[in-house]
């Protein structure tokens, strides 16, 4: 994917987490690129641990008993606080305090200081995987395992702009972890492309709920600029 590359100077101590492992402080400024897929899925489908991310005081926004699941393969670049590759989910929710939000049920990423962080710092269940990402022309394929074990792949073909031109894309997300709630402020500035997508998820892997769907709309962001945790509260 395009290398996007951002000035930031980090001249904050790191913090060091409960499992030893530092971290930038809040709020992290990364930059990469994303391919985002959205799935059409009805509620009674999600597993019971999905709805574990959403705090008290949200719901899951449905729509005739069905939801948007989101899943989304990124990969951070040199020149933000933090170069991985990522791999997550992501649904809707909505708060009467919060208003409108996304909730983050499964996430992987390659780097233990990412792990950590998104954990400490906003709620996010973030998890180590392997994740392994190529390009060639406007071909993406990319392939995740956990301890070995398949969890998905994806082989996608960018397509043309959707947008002349930048856009900034609000992300705020609604968490819980660990009996804590987290409510964040994110956005990501960036170029919008169209994409087709072709996923294939593990049948018995933690995304088996999405094994056999296909994607409604599949969207690509390049030369993103993303902004994480820029105003957040808990409780």
């Amino acid at each position: 994917m395009t290398t996007t590359r951002i000035p930031v100077t980090i001249d904050r101590a790191w913090h060091v987490g409960a499992d030893g492992v530092s971290y930038p402080p809040a709020p992290w400024y990364l930059g990469g690129d994303a391919l985002m897929s959205a799935f059409v899925v009805p509620r009674a489908d999600l597993p019971a641990e999905a709805f574990d991310a959403i705090p008290s005081g949200a719901r899951l926004l449905t729509v005739a008993g069905k939801t948007l699941v989101v899943a989304a393969v990124l990969q951070y670049t040199e020149g933000g606080v933090l170069p991985y590759e990522e791999l997550l989910t992501t649904y809707p929710v909505v708060s009467a305090r919060h208003g409108v939000r996304v909730s983050i049920p499964d996430i992987w990423v390659t780097s233990p200081n990412s792990r950590t962080g998104g954990r400490e710092l906003w709620g996010i269940p973030k998890h180590l995987g392997e994740i392994t990402c190529q390009r060639s022309g406007r071909r993406i394929a990319t392939a995740m395992t956990v301890d070995g074990h398949d969890v998905a792949t994806l082989d996608a073909r960018l397509g043309p702009p959707l947008l002349p031109g930048t856009h900034q894309i609000p992300l705020p997300t609604a968490q819980v972890l660990d009996g804590r709630r987290s409510w964040s402020t994110n956005r990501i500035v960036a170029r919008l492309r169209t994409a087709r997508a072709q996923w294939s998820f593990a049948p018995d892997g933690p995304l088996g709920y999405l094994a056999g769907r296909r994607p409604w709309i599949t969207l690509a962001t390049t030369d993103a600029a993303i902004m994480f945790g820029t105003r957040v509260s808990h409780g």
